[in-house]
């Protein structure tokens, strides 16, 4: 079928003004001073959606089922939810004065966040959005969470006592606290679990702990003022943030050792790993935007964000396995379809009339696609999961994940 001009590039603007079509994961920026989110479709590399927040972004996190993600009002006492679906709020979450970092626990189930005005860590329930316990923690800051879920590392910025402190989850209590000598900025664990990489004001090297005794083992040296350093499950080279010479270093995770620099915007903040590895996102509070960075060379990509983007968080949804149907003739095809939790399925309107998606769970779809539009949708959790299209529900089909 041979698309018209005209058509296509109205279709195509039409996909990029409905959060439903993007073509890739989306990136959600937190702007601080705008009190907004940035949707940023990783696909076509454009701001496709705004979302008014909670006062003060400054921590964002992305369900493990990719439907909703997390911001936290630094200036604000709340949570603000968006639903991914439609890129709306749906709702908000009061947790205490100034919440700061946020990290989800391995299974999805707990969000843990950073009340920063009220010297606590609050552990929220992402299905249910309630506050189920806090445990107190001296002004935190970031946080992170072990790989088996049994730990999380918070930095606390309590002046004159600087600390690392670790909770126990399973009995959400203090397990240790360890001295720093500086200001904690941010910390992020190895994929494995074993080394913890921790910036702290006005040090100009990354500070690398060794989680089983909680002692420093090295430093990685950087240039002035280091953000955040990670090491993202899947990576080759580890990556930190530098916000003196505008820059995201690389190095070696086997040697600790510093490999390279890639230049990005002004004051780079936040960086997050786009699904395969190979690129990530790097915030830019002074410039007002985001770099997109090849980490294998590539040409650094740049993408207008808002007023002073700090944290972003990236979906999943391409680090499972992937599906495609297309509907053709009055008919999906294949009708019939068996996939595994966490994998996503990606619908394409290849007939000459328009169609629609509607869930017999309930989950969003789509009212109308029209030929050549695309609608996927991430499948967390294992169920049947029956669908007819919304346009013509005599159109019925299935999805069958393991």
């Amino acid at each position: 079928m041979k698309r018209h001009p005209i058509l296509a590039t109205a279709l195509a603007a039409l996909m990029l003004a409905n959060p439903a079509f993007a073509a890739g994961p989306k990136a959600y920026v937190g702007n601080f001073k705008d009190n907004t989110v940035s949707v940023i479709d990783t696909g076509s590399q454009r701001l496709i959606a705004t979302v008014p927040v909670a006062a003060g972004p400054d921590g964002i996190a992305v369900g493990r089922n990719d439907r909703q993600v997390f911001v936290s009002g630094a200036s604000a006492s709340s949570l603000s939810v968006i639903d991914t679906a439609t890129d709306r709020i749906v709702d908000t979450v009061e947790v205490g004065k100034g919440p700061q970092g946020l990290a989800l626990t391995p299974d999805g189930r707990w969000l843990l966040v950073a009340v920063n005005g009220e010297d606590r860590v609050a552990f929220v329930d992402a299905a249910t959005h309630a506050v189920a316990a806090t445990v107190p923690v001296a002004k935190p800051h970031t946080l992170t969470v072990s790989p088996d879920g049994k730990r999380a590392y918070v930095s606390s910025q309590a002046p004159g006592s600087f600390a690392l402190v670790v909770i126990d989850l399973p009995t959400r209590a203090v397990a240790a606290s360890v001295p720093l000598e500086k200001t904690p900025r941010d910390l992020e664990l190895s994929p494995d679990g074993k080394v913890l990489y921790v910036t702290m004001a006005g040090l100009s090297a990354v500070q690398v702990f060794d989680t089983a005794s909680s002692k420093p083992l090295m430093q990685i040296p950087t240039g002035v003022s280091p953000h955040v350093a990670h090491l993202f499950a899947g990576a080759r080279s580890g990556v930190v943030v530098v916000q003196g010479p505008g820059e995201l270093m690389l190095f070696d995770p086997a040697t600790q050792a510093p490999t390279g620099s890639i230049a990005v915007g002004k004051q780079p903040h936040w960086v997050d790993m786009l699904p395969g590895g190979k690129k990530v996102l790097v915030t830019n509070e002074g410039s007002n935007d985001v770099s997109l960075v090849d980490l294998a060379g590539g040409p650094v990509v740049t993408i207008p964000a808002g007023n002073a983007p700090r944290k972003v968080a990236v979906q999943h949804r391409a680090v499972g396995g992937s599906a495609k149907v297309s509907i053709n003739n009055f008919a999906f095809g294949p009708a019939q379809l068996a996939i595994n939790a966490g994998d996503s399925v990606t619908w394409t309107n290849d007939d000459g009339a328009p169609h629609g998606l509607a869930f017999n769970d309930g989950a969003p779809g789509t009212t109308e696609m029209l030929p050549w539009q695309s609608f996927s949708r991430v499948f967390a959790q294992a169920g049947v999961f029956d669908y007819v299209c919304s346009v013509h529900p005599y159109m019925m089909a299935r999805v069958t994940v393991q």
